[in-house]
């Protein structure tokens, strides 16, 4: 059965996926998201696993090759240099291990038209099984969203979703420089240095693999969120370097919002 055609009144929108060592997903996760966007990119950070042979065969999608692995952010920060560059209205990101559902993309391009970055929220609503997620991975989330929360004056509810729409005028004017998971954290103080509008939307809690792996130090709960906070630091330490608000903004006075 062929996909339902796109509608026309989107903005013109570019779906991209940074992948590393996904051989067992990125097939059939990429055959569902070309059915949801026309313009598919994969920035792929050095897969070992066979993930390459297996882009290098599609001819519906484009890919980027890193040069061995870089890291989590910075396969995103291509992706939002190739948006930039070929000037793109809206950049969906989703990630490549089964957890979104492509589906709801345009669903996110339209948010996007209301907001500069919308987030998908796994826990906006309540989780049907929170068991899904392990219970360290859900604890930390909850913590550095809370922390998140309380020195930008936002209202996150999810801080770690890979799910989100970006109004690509509004990533130009970030600078971001974390190259691994925690970059999101990063994003997160520019966008509310910078008075972005953010939106929150829920989406599913889908949860494939209860045993990946971080990698290295990482795995370590405790160690993660260490690290987490370190990033969170160094952001909020360099947005004052370069001249930006001190302190952190009232919702209501920057435009800032989470909404449903």
């Amino acid at each position: 059965m062929q996909p339902s055609p796109l509608p026309t009144s989107l903005p013109r929108f570019l779906t991209a996926l940074p992948v590393y060592n996904e051989s067992l997903y990125v097939t059939e996760v990429l055959d569902q998201v070309v059915q949801h966007s026309h313009d598919v990119l994969v920035v792929d950070d050095g897969s070992t696993d066979g993930t390459r042979e297996l882009l290098v065969r599609r001819d519906d999608v484009d890919v980027v090759f890193h040069n061995g692995n870089q890291g989590y952010g910075a396969a995103l920060r291509t992706a939002f240099e190739y948006a930039i560059v070929h000037r793109y209205d809206v950049l969906i990101t989703i990630d490549c291990d089964g957890q979104h559902e492509p589906q709801r993309i345009a669903q996110l391009v339209r948010a996007c038209q209301r907001a500069d970055i919308v987030s998908g929220s796994r826990y906006l609503q309540q989780p049907d099984d929170e068991a899904e997620i392990p219970a360290d991975r859900r604890q930390i989330n909850q913590q550095i969203t809370a922390e998140l929360n309380a020195q930008l004056g936002l209202s996150l509810t999810d801080a770690f979703c890979g799910f989100k729409a970006y109004r690509v005028r509004a990533l130009a004017e970030l600078s971001l420089g974390e190259a691994g998971y925690a970059m999101p954290l990063e994003l997160w103080v520019q966008a509310a240095r910078h008075k972005l509008r953010i939106v929150e939307v829920p989406v599913p809690l889908i949860y494939l693999d209860q045993e990946r792996s971080f990698g290295g130090s990482l795995d370590d709960a405790s160690t993660r969120l260490g690290h987490y906070r370190e990033v969170i630091d160094r952001a909020l330490q360099r947005a004052e370097e370069v001249g930006m608000a001190e302190t952190p903004h009232d919702p209501c006075d920057s435009g800032l919002q989470t909404c449903s």
